[in-house]
């Protein structure tokens, strides 16, 4: 298969599998681009192991909001206020990449998609309330791939699955709601567990106080997705209030190094949420084994996805006795999860 062909595929299941129902304008330029071999090519900039749809979608989105003038903007919610209809889009969306064609290949080769999915701690509360019911002790918080490290914050909002009732932190700024699908219910308490320490470990951590650096992960949150920008932006202010450790550099490799430290009175909880997608397999397979080995000498819970499959799987490792746990199906963002019959054993 040639890389143009491979390219064609990718941007072909991001349409159908990531935008549809959820953007229009997309979903729609994802099938033209996927038959667009002179857009392909400049595709082909983005490094190995990169989801290239979205890495070509927030580069021009990443241009436009800078204030790039060209009438491609006239399609984004985001920028205008009367978006014109999605389905006259792709000519000028062509036009403005190979007008724009050396920035966009520029950022292709130096930018990382590191959206900060706010609304994936949804499904992180009832996971970590899941950890606190077993471990009782605080927990010290290791994020791979945390980018600016809004997830790191998860006990600092508030959640609601659409009944009356609200969970975690109830006089939060940031109140995030979700669709509990299925029978089950999830643990969720009305307060989260104690967190200890927070750790973020990632190739390149985002400094939101930097301009470029907080507005390439806007230019992450689709054009349409209103909401989306509102919770980032509720999030971000948490940032400036709370003490969080970001550290750049191969969150695996690092691994052991920052969790020797943990004190025993706190229970080490490893977590990362659409990273590994980004992971070659040996390098999956090493991170499981690190998990493990530090299972072998501490209590250690890993929660995660995109390693196995898609789901959401919550992994940890007690008086050195593995227990491996498939725990939910989750949309994407965040706007809904289903909570697995296969819950973890006591």
């Amino acid at each position: 298969m040639s890389n143009n062909e491979a390219l064609s595929r990718t941007f072909l299941t991001f349409a159908e599998r990531e935008c549809k129902g959820s953007s229009l304008l997309y979903e729609y330029l994802s099938n033209k681009i996927a038959r667009d071999d002179g857009l392909l090519e400049i595709c082909s900039n983005a490094p190995e192991g990169q989801p290239i749809p979205n890495l070509l979608f927030g580069a021009v989105h990443f241009l436009l909001l800078k204030g790039m003038e060209h009438p491609l903007k006239e399609y984004y919610p985001s920028i205008v206020n009367n978006p014109k209809s999605y389905n006259e889009s792709f000519e000028l969306f062509k036009d403005f990449c190979f007008k724009y064609r050396d920035e966009i290949e520029s950022i292709l080769k130096t930018r990382l998609v590191q959206t900060n999915e706010v609304r994936r701690c949804a499904y992180l509360y009832p996971a970590f309330c899941t950890i606190y019911e077993k471990a009782k002790k605080p927990l010290y918080l290791v994020e791979i791939g945390t980018s600016a490290g809004l997830q790191l914050l998860w006990d600092k909002y508030s959640y609601s699955y659409g009944q009356n009732n609200i969970y975690g932190s109830i006089d939060s700024k940031l109140n995030i709601t979700a669709e509990i699908k299925g029978e089950i219910t999830p643990i969720l308490h009305s307060t989260p567990p104690p967190v200890s320490a927070r750790i973020g470990l990632d190739l390149n951590t985002i400094d939101l106080n930097d301009i470029e650096e907080n507005l390439w992960l806007k230019s992450l949150i689709w054009t349409e997705h209103s909401e989306r920008l509102f919770m980032f932006e509720e999030a971000a202010n948490y940032i400036k209030e709370n003490p969080i450790s970001l550290i750049d550099g191969d969150g695996i490799s690092l691994l052991s190094k920052y969790v020797e430290k943990v004190p025993k009175e706190s229970v080490i909880c490893i977590f990362h949420t659409h990273v590994a997608n980004q992971m070659p397999l040996e390098m999956k397979k090493n991170l499981l084994k690190t998990v493990k080995d530090i299972g072998k000498v501490r209590d250690v819970f890993h929660i995660y996805n995109n390693v196995q499959d898609r789901y959401l799987h919550l992994d940890y490792y007690l008086d050195g006795i593995e227990s491996q746990n498939t725990i939910a199906e989750t949309d994407g963002h965040g706007r809904w999860f289903e909570w697995c019959k296969c819950q973890p054993k006591s």
